[in-house]
C-alpha cells in the first residue's frame, strides 16, 4: 500500500477527530494540556487532538428542584417545604474553574437558605407570603454565587406539607371564619330590612291612604291563586281615611 495514501488517511482522521460543533445555547471551555486556554463560541470549531480538550457549558436558564426540607417555624410548627431555583451561567469560565459541579453547589445553598429563612418566621407568614420568602432565599443564594459566574433568576416555594393535626385545625379555623362572616352578613341584612320596615311604618302613619294601597296589592296577590275565598271582617269604610 502506498505510504502517501496511508499518510493521507492518518492526516484526515487526525483533522476529523478535532472537529467540534458547538450549539448556539452552549459554550465550550478549551483546555490545552489541562490549562485553560479560551472559551469557544457557537459554530464549527477545531481543536488539536490529544492536546486540546473542551468542556461544554449550557448557558440557558436551568431549573433545579429544592428537595423537601424539614423546617421548624418560629412558632414551633414542623412542616416540610420544597421549592425550585431558576438560574443561568453568565460566565462559563468562572462557573467551571471556581466551583466543582455548580448545579450541585447551588442546590445545597438553596436548601440551606430555605431552612434558614423559613425557620425565622411564623407559619402564617410562610403560607401568606410565599413570594417574599422566595425573594429572601434568592438574595442569600445570590450573595454566595456572585463569584461563580452564576445569575440567580428566581426562587419559588412550591409546596408546604403540614402535619395531619395541623391541617385539621386550620380547616376548623377556616370553617369558623366562614361561619362568622355568614352571621355578620345575615345580621347586616336583618338590620337593613328592619330599617326599611321602619321607613314603611312612618310612611303609613303620615298617609293612611297607603294602607288601602297595601290592602289592594295584597288582594291582587291572593287573587292570582284563583282558588281562594276572601272574607272582609269589616267594611272598607272602617279603614282610616286621610284627613286632608
Amino acid at each position: 500500500m502506498n505510504p502517501l495514501f496511508i499518510g493521507a488517511i492518518v492526516l484526515f482522521l487526525f483533522i476529523f477527530s478535532g472537529i467540534r460543533i458547538i450549539f448556539e445555547y452552549k459554550r465550550a471551555l478549551k483546555f490545552r494540556f489541562g490549562k485553560y486556554n479560551k472559551t469557544l463560541g457557537p459554530g464549527l470549531k477545531w481543536i488539536i487532538p490529544l492536546v486540546d480538550t473542551i468542556q461544554i457549558v449550557d448557558i440557558r436558564v436551568i431549573t433545579i428542584n429544592i428537595l423537601s426540607q424539614e423546617v421548624m417555624t418560629e412558632d414551633n410548627v414542623p412542616c416540610s417545604i420544597d421549592g425550585v431555583v431558576f438560574f443561568k451561567v453568565s460566565d462559563p469560565e468562572k462557573a467551571v474553574l471556581e466551583v466543582e459541579e455548580f448545579s450541585f453547589a447551588i442546590t445545597q445553598l438553596a436548601q440551606a437558605a430555605l431552612r434558614d429563612v423559613c425557620g425565622k418566621v411564623e407559619l402564617d407568614t410562610i403560607l401568606s407570603k410565599r413570594e417574599e420568602m422566595g425573594k429572601n432565599i434568592k438574595q442569600i443564594v445570590e450573595v454566595e454565587t456572585k463569584d461563580w459566574g452564576i445569575e440567580i433568576i428566581d426562587v419559588k416555594i412550591k409546596d408546604i406539607q403540614l402535619p395531619e393535626n395541623m391541617r385539621r385545625m386550620m380547616a376548623n379555623q377556616a370553617e369558623a371564619e366562614r361561619s362568622r362572616r355568614a352571621r355578620i352578613i345575615l345580621a347586616l341584612a336583618e338590620e337593613q330590612a328592619a330599617g326599611k320596615l321602619l321607613e314603611a311604618g312612618k310612611l303609613i302613619d303620615q298617609s293612611p291612604s297607603a294602607i288601602k294601597l297595601r290592602l289592594y296589592q295584597t288582594l291582587a296577590n291572593i287573587a292570582a291563586e284563583k282558588n281562594s275565598t276572601i272574607i272582609f271582617p269589616f267594611p272598607e269604610e272602617a279603614l282610616p281615611r286621610n284627613k286632608n
